[in-house]
């Protein structure tokens, strides 16, 4: 390997590494937020209590006791919490160090040859496996190899567990752990404009309309869908229709509404809000990094009509292009095509009849190893013979 081709870009090497260090940002700043919304809440329960005291002369001694007994208590478990936020901001900036680490790692090596490179690369190839197989729902395959490998501040299955733990209850036929997790991060899906929340109110009212529950699901859809009616007044609409029919009803809009495939769209849903709010990739991150591969090697040939050599026992000739194995061939359908700026092409190129291109002074040698009759020549991937006199001269343009 030259000296050119064997330089590091170390940059290059790092565009899927965004997530790495985006979501303990984000969890941090949902931390933070946590502890100041918990600050603020108990100073102005603080102050208000004391204000009381302050103003209200006729108290007697043992109730401003029992008050300040109260608010006592109360600070001292405000104080405990704020400790179990303080020990998790810890914990995560814990891993910010150690995954900055890693990442300067790469650019402390110079090049591809290095063994430090070969060490660096095998820690991120078990990130990526320790990344799919929880997303998979291998979450116990996950922790153990993450403990193996020693990568436990540089993977994040307890975020993905959870994420999975709720799609899973959302698929079981449950809004709870979901709306939940919606009240929690409410101010940054507010932001994102998400319609989660929505989506999942709305499942509750076609449920308790499902139960015949007319009465509870007005109720219901006073109080949580009608602050809605600006940006969904169309699916409030149809929801209040949804009182009149069956779930057996053939109408479509309503049939719709009434399907189990609600729920699967609501799993995918949460998930795909979920990736969002944390910066995380819809797919796993080895599927990128797959694709990004096998784009680079992809030529119109690898999915050609014409039988690749991998395939054909009879060939001659053995394909080294990864793409055209049958292990690969089938994931590598949707990748784009490589861009080649050169080709290379054998002197005196022509056409078999089925499309293949060979060099003229190639089929003529091994048409004389294998001692075929004159004006006869071998396609060296398929075997067949044919007469020379049906090749086609092929000119490039």
């Amino acid at each position: 390997m030259s000296a050119s081709t064997s330089k590091l870009d170390a940059d290059a090497h790092l565009l899927l590494d965004k997530p790495l260090l985006r979501l303990p940002h984000e969890l941090l700043r949902k931390t933070f937020k946590q502890s100041q919304k918990a600050f603020e809440r108990e100073q102005s329960h603080v102050l208000s209590t004391l204000n009381s005291l302050c103003n209200s002369p006729d108290i007697s001694s043992e109730d401003a006791l029992h008050s300040l007994d109260s608010l006592i208590s109360r600070m001292q478990g405000f104080k405990r919490k704020v400790d179990a936020l303080r020990e998790e901001e810890r914990t995560l900036h814990g891993h910010e160090r150690k995954r900055i680490a890693h990442l300067q790692g790469i650019f402390e090596v110079g090049s591809l040859v290095e063994e430090g490179y070969e060490r660096w690369s095998r820690v991120r190839l078990d990130r990526l496996m320790v990344d799919f197989l929880v997303r998979g729902g291998y979450e116990e395959t996950a922790t153990a190899l993450a403990k193996e490998k020693g990568i436990e501040e540089l993977v994040d299955v307890g975020v993905f567990s959870g994420c999975m733990r709720i799609e899973k209850s959302l698929r079981n036929r449950n809004t709870q752990e979901a709306l939940a997790w919606c009240l929690e991060n409410k101010a940054a899906l507010r932001k994102m404009k998400s319609t989660l929340e929505f989506e999942l109110r709305l499942q509750q009212y076609v449920e308790l309309v499902r139960a015949k529950r007319h009465k509870d699901a007005m109720a219901h859809s006073k109080r949580f869908l009608a602050p809605h009616a600006e940006t969904h007044f169309a699916d409030i609409q149809k929801a209040a229709g949804l009182l009149a029919m069956v779930p057996e009803t053939s109408v479509g809009r309503y049939k719709e509404l009434y399907s189990p495939s609600r729920w699967e769209y609501l799993a995918d849903t949460f998930v795909n809000t979920h990736h969002t709010l944390y910066g995380l990739p819809q797919r796993p991150l080895i599927h990128i990094a797959l694709s990004a591969g096998m784009s680079s090697l992809k030529t119109p040939s690898c999915h050609s009509a014409v039988a690749s050599s991998s395939s054909n026992t009879a060939s001659m000739a053995n394909s080294l292009c990864p793409i055209c194995s049958k292990e690969l061939n089938e994931l590598a359908k949707n990748v784009p095509y490589a861009h080649h700026a050169r080709s290379s092409v054998e002197p005196d190129p022509v056409m078999m009849p089925n499309g293949r291109i060979y060099g003229r002074e190639r089929l003529e040698v091994l048409a004389r190893k294998l001692g075929l009759p004159k004006g006869m020549v071998r396609d060296p991937t398929t075997g067949e013979d044919v007469e020379e006199k049906r090749l086609r001269k092929v000119y490039i343009m």
